[in-house]
């Protein structure tokens, strides 16, 4: 199906290689279906003990989705919906679900960027989920930046966070590194850069079944560092435990400290609509399971697109590349509780969703 989806066994494990260095490996539909072709036979299959994946490049695990496709294909339809775009955000998030809930330990090496549909991928679920980082890894869910909002399953690992550190990482789109990923409960274990050629050794030489353990023990002995979030903690819960996102920015506004600075100004060049959007997920998907809040998010980019705040976000940034995004609304304070509202209507009815069988 493509040739940037790469399969093998080694030991009784399962090892995907993503091998589109050029585009950091962004995922485009042939990808999620080779992945999801690769992983649904080996659910199955005995000889599998373990997973793991991993890039072909120390530079990205994966960046995200191929937002020049979305671009391209929501423009062709912009108001009735690709049926491309369909297929894939329906397939991704099946994928993602996969993932989550797989029945075997699900070890992704998240070593350079890994951002948006990249962490749908990397996000084994805590019953399988083994997720590793290094000094090189650059995490984030920066949707709100080209006027999406963090989806793959973000409704849940976000929401999930300890207090309101999803929701500052949801809204702001910020970018961090292993330490932080680990105090946010986003990665588990941190190995060196320049201690990756063991452990991929170690991944060949072990037997799959005894990898987890294995891998754990490896990375025992070394240390991500200080987390900044943690040393933040405090101002992130009282500001962004706010019941806005106008109210969040209020907030920040009377703390004159350099990282609550830094935070307000992120926002405003964010897109308000998908701030405020991205905050009413993140209050719902809290109270969700992993299933519901692929269901939200599903319906919520079906509304995205419709909107047309993505396409323009996408064009700011990637196509254009002006980074002068017109916004619709322009500012906050047009943003009304509406136009947040009509995001979550049903787009379709409940035994008709995409995403029913999940």
């Amino acid at each position: 199906m493509t040739d940037y989806v790469l399969s093998r066994v080694a030991n009784r494990t399962g090892i995907i290689t993503l091998d589109r260095p050029k585009a950091l490996n962004s995922l485009s539909l042939d990808m999620v279906r080779a992945l999801t072709a690769t992983l649904l036979a080996w659910r199955i299959d005995a000889g599998i003990d373990a997973v793991v994946i991993k890039s072909s490049s120390d530079k990205a695990l994966c960046a995200g989705g191929d937002i020049r496709f979305f671009h391209e294909a929501g423009r062709a339809t912009p108001q009735t919906g690709s049926p491309l775009l369909e297929d894939f955000f329906t397939e991704e998030y099946a994928l993602n679900h996969l993932i989550h809930f797989y029945p075997k330990p699900f070890i992704s090496l998240m070593d350079g960027v890994v951002m948006g549909g990249g962490m749908g991928i990397a996000q084994g679920g805590p019953d399988c989920g083994l997720r590793i980082v290094t000094e090189r890894s650059k995490i984030a869910m920066p949707e709100v930046n080209i006027g999406l909002f963090p989806d793959v399953g973000g409704s849940h690992f976000l929401s999930h966070a300890p207090g309101r550190l999803g929701h500052y990482l949801g809204v702001t789109g910020v970018t961090i590194g292993a330490a932080d990923a680990i105090y946010v409960g986003l990665a588990d274990v941190f190995v060196p850069g320049a201690q990756l050629d063991a452990l991929r050794a170690l991944i060949e030489t072990t037997p799959g079944a005894e990898l987890p353990a294995a891998i754990r023990a490896f990375a025992a002995p070394f240390s991500a560092g200080a987390s900044e979030l943690e040393a933040q903690r405090e101002a992130i819960d009282r500001h962004f435990g706010a019941d806005s996102v106008a109210a969040v920015m209020a907030s920040l506004e009377t703390d004159a400290g350099p990282f609550a600075q830094k935070a307000l100004a992120t926002m405003r060049q964010r897109s308000p609509l998908m701030m405020s959007v991205t905050r009413e997920m993140l209050v719902r998907g809290g109270s969700l399971g992993v299933a519901d809040c692929l269901r939200m998010e599903r319906s919520l980019v079906r509304r995205t697109f419709e909107h047309g705040e993505v396409l323009e976000g996408v064009r700011a940034l990637v196509i254009d590349k002006d980074n002068a995004p017109r916004w619709n609304p322009p500012t906050l304070d047009a943003v009304t509780p509406e136009m947040v509202a009509w995001f979550f209507a049903p787009v379709w009815p409940d035994h008709a969703h995409p995403l029913r069988d999940l």
